[in-house]
């Protein structure tokens, strides 16, 4: 073990000493001594000292003998010198086996030096028997063999302490070097493993001063600071701390530190070339046994990434990851600060919802890159344009709030300003933007609310969010790129349409939804179809007009359930004539919403062969708008259709968007020509030019021509005098429900022939 060789060592190291001095010593004193003997004629005393000189001599030289060896050689010489000088000295040389005991103890051990012991105690007694008999001391009794005895035991009894204590202490001794050496070995291995930690290890004295001055750093200290050690070797703990450090956390360590308690904080440190980074540190103070304060260890642990990941947690918790602004989240958190400071302050603030108008279009037709970087640029201008105190939100899509903090102490002052800065916003949102060498624009439609309102206590993010969101739509309905400032009026116009749209579906789900039908004559007055026509019925008999619920349905997607229900009541209406022997073809509407559906044709299919209704006899209504988007698309659903035995009619025509060339690849059967055109026919003659040449094309294409709003009998025969085939109105007949219009037709003879 280390142990035991350290002490073997310690041994062996002390033996070689020993050896060396004896034998220097010897040369000067067994040489004169052995001569001087020699003189005298003591021959045996001169052999002696030189057989002992020589002796040792060769122990010291023969190395390479074992050193238990070697250490035996050694006793035995000063055993044999010991027993010489008894027997020519007398009872005086005995001082020399008293020594080897002691010896034995220190170079070998207790057990040998207790060999040693009773050897030299029996030489003693044996050897030196007779001179010690012989020895006349005072105060002894004069007898010889009492003499010898108490002599020996007292030799043996001072031999023994000595030879006792030497091997005791060095048995104790050898203990403590076993402590000493698991202590060194475990003070060896916490010392390599604290080295060699991942953590940064600091330990510093408090000097006089009460400054912490740096006496150890571990590896990993040097490769995270980059401070070799003897750099940093005696300077103050607080040499990483850099601008940008927390104060207040410095204070709090140093707080910490002045009472002596340990402390644990994130602090911002800095490495020798000046970067920053983030640790976790632990400062623990080391007492001496008097308890004062003398050293403070500190635990580092890098954190930065953490740190790192916090933050962007925190961004992607509270920013838009496209443009860098507050996000919705952080909006409300302001939005209601914004409130209870403005509460506090009495003093107005606006909020202010930024839809970009046009963006949708932009996007779609060029590519998400190019509408994230119109979205960046407008956060950007909308940015540079407020205060700082002031907040820019992106929360969705092309959507921004804008808060306007602390205003005016008057609501005239404070709105005055809302609307100065949302002109600012509008004419700066409107400017052109060059992205990738094209130049696009996309203005801005702003909604503003101001906060707090008076008489509307209890205001909520929400609301006031909701508020400003409401003003947004007014401002598009009113044309975009312009500016509305939120009023109850608008709010009271919004609950409504929510109450439609949820009482709409609730009457579609409840089947209290109707169909009427409005005949269509021929220029002698014959029916010879009709329109179905959707009516909401109410319950204390009332009607809610097509052009109030059917923009809600439009809207909130209702459109395109209520366009399925209405083509199965066209199927069941066209075989309920058919039943009643009055067979004709009847119109419905399809929304272009619906008409885009993609399985749109697959549920045309469906209801005719659920129904069993004949395709022929339903003609599919379809406004000019449907054409503005996927034309070729538009087109070719409409081919299928047809195939299937369906007509097309083209209601409204006159109004949209049309194009002579596209009437001509449509598979059309009939137009229908809008009732502002037949109003002030034939008395204007702008309106009577334009129905003319619709009549005109019309003819050229082979398109029957629906002439609606007929409500004179000068329209109806001004539409008749110039081969207008079909005419609808109040002239002939209003929308009735179904039953009552198969009454009507059976009780009259003017029924034409299916068309």
């Amino acid at each position: 073990m280390a142990v035991a060789n350290d002490i073997a060592h310690w041994r062996a190291q002390i033996f070689a000493k020993l050896l060396l001095v004896v034998f220097v010593l010897g040369l000067f004193t067994a040489i004169p001594s052995a001569l001087l003997a020699a003189s005298e004629g003591m021959w045996s005393i001169a052999v002696v000292d030189v057989v002992a000189l020589l002796w040792i001599g060769a122990i010291w030289r023969w190395r390479s003998l074992p050193y238990t060896a070697r250490v035996v050689n050694f006793l035995g010489v000063a055993i044999v010198v010991g027993i010489a000088l008894l027997f020519k000295v007398g009872p005086v040389s005995q001082i020399y086996l008293m020594a080897v005991p002691v010896l034995a103890a220190l170079l070998l051990g207790l057990r040998p030096a207790l060999v040693m012991l009773v050897l030299t105690a029996l030489i003693v007694m044996v050897l030196g028997f007779n001179d010690n008999a012989n020895l006349h001391l005072a105060g002894l009794p004069d007898n010889g063999f009492l003499r010898a005895a108490i002599i020996s035991l007292n030799f043996s009894f001072m031999t023994a302490i000595l030879t006792l204590s030497c091997a005791v202490l060095l048995q104790h001794l050898e203990r403590s070097f076993d402590k000493l050496s698991d202590l060194n070995a475990e003070l060896r291995l916490t010392s390599a493993a604290v080295a060699r930690l991942n953590d940064m290890v600091l330990i510093a004295q408090v000097g006089q001063d009460h400054d912490q001055h740096i006496i150890f750093v571990n590896e990993a200290f040097e490769r995270r600071t980059g401070y070799r050690r003897d750099e940093v070797i005696g300077r103050d703990l607080r040499l990483l701390r850099g601008p940008d450090t927390d104060p207040a956390v410095v204070d709090t360590i140093e707080r910490a530190m002045a009472r002596s308690e340990t402390v644990r904080a994130e602090l911002l440190n800095y490495t020798k070339t000046g970067n920053a980074y983030w640790v976790e540190t632990e400062l623990v103070p080391f007492a001496d046994e008097g308890g004062v304060n003398t050293h403070w260890v500190a635990v580092e642990r890098d954190i930065t990434e953490r740190k790192k990941s916090q933050d962007d947690i925190h961004r992607l918790a509270f920013f838009d990851v496209l443009t860098g602004l507050p996000n919705r989240r952080l909006l409300m958190d302001r939005i209601d600060k914004l409130l209870a400071s403005s509460e506090r302050g009495a003093t107005y603030s606006a909020v202010m919802f930024i839809d970009l108008d046009r963006f949708k279009t932009i996007n779609d037709a060029r590519g998400h890159a190019i509408g994230d970087a119109l979205l960046c640029n407008a956060a950007a201008r909308l940015s540079k344009l407020m205060r700082k105190a002031d907040t820019v939100a992106r929360i969705g899509g092309d959507e921004f709030v804008v808060l306007l903090g602390h205003l005016s102490h008057e609501l005239p002052g404070a709105t005055h300003a809302a609307q100065t800065v949302a002109e600012k916003i509008r004419n700066t949102i409107g400017q052109d933007l060059d992205i990738e060498g094209q130049t696009y624009n996309s203005t801005a439609s702003i909604g503003v609310t101001m906060l707090p309102r008076p008489g509307a206590p209890g205001q909520t993010a929400q609301d006031l969010l909701r508020e400003a969101d409401t003003a947004m739509y007014r401002a598009k309905s009113n044309g975009r790129n312009g500016i509305a400032f939120f009023e109850m009026a608008m709010q009271a116009e919004v609950e409504h349409r929510l109450t439609l749209e949820h009482d709409l579906a609730a009457a579609l789900a409840n089947g209290e939804l109707q169909m009427h039908v409005q005949a269509q004559v021929d220029r002698h007055g014959r029916a010879v179809g009709g329109e179905l026509l959707m009516r909401w019925p109410l319950a204390d008999g009332s009607m809610i007009p097509p052009s109030v619920f059917i923009p809600v349905a439009e809207e909130s997607g209702l459109i395109v359930e209520l366009g399925a229900w209405a083509l199965r009541q066209a199927c069941h209406a066209v075989l309920e004539l058919q039943v009643a022997g009055l067979a004709m073809p009847l119109s419905v509407n399809v929304s272009p919403t619906q008409f885009r559906q993609v399985d749109f044709v697959e549920q045309v299919q469906r209801v005719l062969a659920d129904t069993g209704a004949p395709a022929a006899l339903l003609v599919l209504e379809v406004t000019e708008g449907l054409l503005i988007d996927k034309m070729d698309d538009t087109i070719a659903r409409m081919h299928r259709l047809t195939e299937m035995g369906l007509r097309f009619s083209i209601d409204d025509f006159g109004t949209g968007y049309s194009s002579m060339a596209y009437l001509k690849k449509m598979p059309l059967y009939e137009l229908k020509i809008d009732r502002s055109f037949i109003m002030d026919t034939p008395e204007d003659a702008s309106s009577r030019a334009l129905v003319q040449s619709i009549l005109a094309m019309a003819g050229h294409l082979g398109l029957r021509v629906v002439a609606e709003g007929v409500e004179t009998q000068a329209q109806a025969d001004f539409l008749s005098a110039h081969d207008c085939a079909c005419m609808q109105g109040y002239l002939y007949a209003r929308p009735m429900p179904l039953a009552s219009f198969i009454t009507s037709l059976q009780s009259s003879t003017v029924v034409a022939a299916v068309v």
